[in-house]
């Protein structure tokens, strides 16, 4: 008999395999002979193939080279985070052998395939000791000569995310993406060129240096994605590109809102939150497959697992609403509503210019301006005993402590009722009552409105706003009518109005069937000083500040013209805080000079839907 196969260096790798021995009695003609070389080298075979040592598994066959090959094309195609195999049985006869080994693919992402297979081996030429007999089916019993194994993947569309009543909000849609392999356009830079031409007038940001600049770091021989298009997009450009040296064109299907920019600042986070849920998990397979990749026969599969559809608490129309006002407008604009009676969060909709900013509809803090008399008035009636037909002076200016105080444009109403002063704006009053407040009251009122409160709440990051305790008069004046220093978001707005509404707290609510957790929480609002506040919250519609919107509803609401100061230059942000029915919202136009542009904006967003 041959002498051992080899030495010390196989039998290393024994550690990481189980071979079991299976005596075989009253088979004829064959046996288990005294000599273990085959189990060796069926154990030392497949110890080098687990290990990643394809050359190394092929020196111990009788055709290394086509052994080396195979063995090689099949990590590469199934790029295995692991190769477990078991020498399950060998029988041996004078001139040949026959090994059965349990052959395991650990193919990543909980993709495994078992399998039986199987090789012959036999004594080698060289009378060294025993070689595999080398044979495709050696990798896969059904893998046949010119053939090769192939993984591939069958991923489920994503299931949509819908809004409150089951419309889409986001829904698969069949995106184009246009690639360009910069060394084979032949001219780059008129690909480049024209490529942004058709592009841009769909992403300013895309143009030929930006193009040009994202291909020269692709390493070469690979494409870079220079755009992903909607298909209505797509075949507006498609004549103009479609033939454009070195761009060619894959499709796919992603989750994608209605239009381009649609809930910008709160479907994007909601997608990334709840991706597990609507991606599903993609299916799978091992094929074999012809020198031209056709599948000549699929070897195992596992097919895909569609994902869950996932419900929102926005409102596909009080959304479109949102994003029709703030559209058109030049400056930053956003828009939040929240439903009083649940918390659901409505809608969130920023214009191009605010989205450039960040999610400023949630994390932008600016001062509210006179939108926080809301809760100066709430802490006057608690503190000072205040009603709305409290007699108030209202002059054009007033001097606190030294520091001015006037009135937009110095109007003067003399003295009048508390909700008249409210309804109308008068700084001088807000002030005089912020003087006379104690320290923390505003921090007090503004918490019991929900100013202040914090929140988390699964796929966004909210801000509502901020009023420290103040020792100084002067600076309890300034945060009287919302200056000083006082910063508020559009949503901390949208929950002060939606707690006046629903007079008690409210916690905001996005995805369904995962609650929001409620970090710092609101107090009690009194309800004697609501009961003041929202009649003078409806004169504001009625005859104050906000008149344009009386053909809107029953509307209840405050304006507000925060003031700053910007290289030497005053300018304002524009507010408009309200309610409808049982729907909250606020408004803010950033440096839009006066709350009128707020105003305006709330019309055709009260228009939009019905409450």
């Amino acid at each position: 008999m041959p002498g051992p196969l080899r030495p010390a260096r196989p039998f290393r790798a024994l550690r990481v395999l189980t071979v079991t021995l299976v005596v075989l009695a009253g088979v004829a003609g064959c046996g288990l002979f005294g000599d273990d070389g085959p189990t060796k080298t069926a154990a030392a075979f497949l110890a080098a193939w687990s290990r990643g040592d394809d050359a190394g598994a092929a020196a111990l066959t009788d055709d290394p080279d086509a052994a080396r090959q195979l063995l090689a094309e099949a990590r590469t195609a199934l790029a295995p985070a692991a190769i477990t195999t078991e020498v399950a049985q060998v029988r041996t006869a004078t001139d040949r052998s026959t090994a059965s080994a349990n052959i395991t693919w650990d193919l990543g992402q909980d993709r495994r395939w078992t399998y039986l297979g199987g090789f012959e081996m036999h004594p080698a030429e060289t009378d060294t000791g025993w070689q595999v007999r080398w044979a495709p089916t050696v990798v896969h019993p059904q893998l046949a000569t010119g053939q090769r194994l192939a993984l591939r993947t069958d991923v489920p569309d994503p299931a949509p995310v819908v809004d409150r009543n089951g419309v889409p909000l986001l829904a698969p849609t069949t995106v184009v993406n246009v690639l360009l392999d910069r060394k084979a356009t032949g001219d780059l830079n008129a690909a480049t060129g024209t490529l942004a031409r058709a592009l841009g007038p769909i992403d300013p940001e895309i143009t030929a240096q930006t193009i040009t600049d994202g291909a020269a770091k692709v390493p070469d021989g690979q494409a870079y994605t220079v755009a992903v298009l909607r298909e209505t997009d797509y075949n507006g450009v498609k004549n103009a590109i479609h033939d454009l040296p070195g761009v060619r064109f894959t499709s796919s299907s992603r989750l994608l809102g209605p239009s381009a920019g649609f809930g910008s600042q709160v479907l994007p986070p909601v997608r990334s939150e709840v991706a597990s849920q609507v991606d599903g998990v993609a299916g799978w397979s091992v094929a074999a497959v012809d020198s031209s990749g056709g599948t000549v026969g699929t070897l195992t599969e596992t097919p895909p697992t569609p994902g869950a559809t996932v419900g929102v608490s926005l409102d596909r129309t009080v959304q479109s609403a949102a994003e029709d006002a703030v559209e058109a407008l030049p400056q930053q604009a956003a828009i939040v509503a929240i439903q009083p009676s649940t918390g659901d969060i409505l809608a969130a909709a920023q214009n191009g210019p605010a989205d450039a900013a960040g999610a400023i509809a949630f994390t932008g803090r600016y001062p509210p301006g006179s939108t926080f008399k809301i809760v100066t008035a709430t802490a006057g009636v608690e503190r000072l005993g205040l009603t709305g037909t409290t007699s108030e002076a209202c002059p054009g200016t007033t001097v606190i402590g030294g520091r001015p105080v006037p009135n937009e444009d110095r109007f003067d109403l003399g003295t009048v009722p508390l909700s008249t002063a409210f309804a109308k704006s008068c700084n001088t009053t807000f002030a005089q009552i912020g003087a006379q407040l104690p320290p923390d009251a505003l921090t007090t009122a503004g918490l019991q409105l929900g100013f202040g409160a914090d929140f988390g709440i699964p796929g966004l990051t909210t801000v509502t706003g901020s009023v420290p305790p103040a020792e100084d008069q002067v600076q309890r004046a300034e945060d009287g009518f919302g200056q000083g220093q006082v910063v508020a978001t559009p949503f901390g707005m949208a929950l002060v109005a939606a707690t006046v509404a629903h007079g008690a707290p409210v916690t905001p609510q996005l995805i369904r069937g995962r609650a929001t957790e409620t970090v710092t929480p609101a107090t009690a609002p009194d309800q004697a000083a609501l009961a003041q506040l929202r009649p003078m919250m409806r004169q504001v519609v009625t005859e104050g500040t906000a008149t344009l919107l009386r053909g809107s509803g029953e509307v209840y609401g405050k304006t507000g013209t925060a003031e700053y100061s910007q290289g030497g230059v005053n300018r304002a942000h524009g507010w408009f805080v309200g309610y409808r029915g049982d729907v909250a919202f606020a408004i803010l136009v950033v440096d839009g000079g006066s709350s009128s542009v707020a105003v305006k904006a709330a019309q055709p967003f009260l228009a939009g839907f019905s409450s």
